[in-house]
Formats: structure tokens, sequence, C-alpha cells
């Protein structure tokens, strides 16, 4: 390769690895807004006495999420266990709600 290329190339991996940046930076506003919304169903749950988890929901947010994976073309098993990931934090936020701490 030529220094030319060597500098294209460098030219178009950063542009590239913008892009990913800027995914990575939505995925996280997205993710912070998306715990907002959980942190408000802890809370109704607290109030009414309900249990942190919801096995029925959670089941049938795995079987959406695969779904959507496929559709998607990505790997419906990372897509799973990047929701049980979640789950489990959303989980641990509702018990610690339940338990009057202020999150």
């Amino acid at each position: 390769m030529t220094e030319a290329t060597d500098e294209a190339v460098l030219a178009r991996l950063e542009s590239i690895r913008q892009s990913i940046d800027n995914i990575d930076a939505a995925l996280i506003h997205m993710l912070a807004e998306r715990f907002k919304f959980t942190q408000s169903v802890g809370r109704l749950k607290a109030e009414h006495g309900l249990p942190p988890a919801d096995l029925e929901r959670e089941a049938r947010q795995i079987k959406r999420l695969r779904s959507l994976a496929e559709e998607a073309h990505l790997d419906p098993g990372f897509a799973e266990k990047f929701l049980n990931f979640i789950v489990a934090e959303v989980i641990h936020h509702h018990e610690r709600i339940a338990d009057g701490e202020d999150i």
C-alpha cells in the first residue's frame, strides 16, 4: 500500500469508529431512559406490594427480543444475554425501591 492508501484507510477507519461512538452514546442515553421507566415500575410495584420480578413478562420479553434480533440479523443468544443482564439490574433496582431506598 502507498502512503495515500494508508491515509485513506485510516480516515475511513476513523469515520467508522466515529459512527460506532455515536451509536454507543445513543445506547447509553436510551438505557438511561429505559431505567427511568423501570424505576417508575419499581415504585408502583412497591406501593402495591407486587413482587420485584415478573417471570411471565420476562419470558415474553426474551421471546420478543430474540425475534427482533433474528429480524435484525443479530445473534438471538446475544440479545437474550443482553436482556437478561438488563433485567437483573432492573430487578435489583426494584428490590432496592421495595426496601425503601431512593434510587
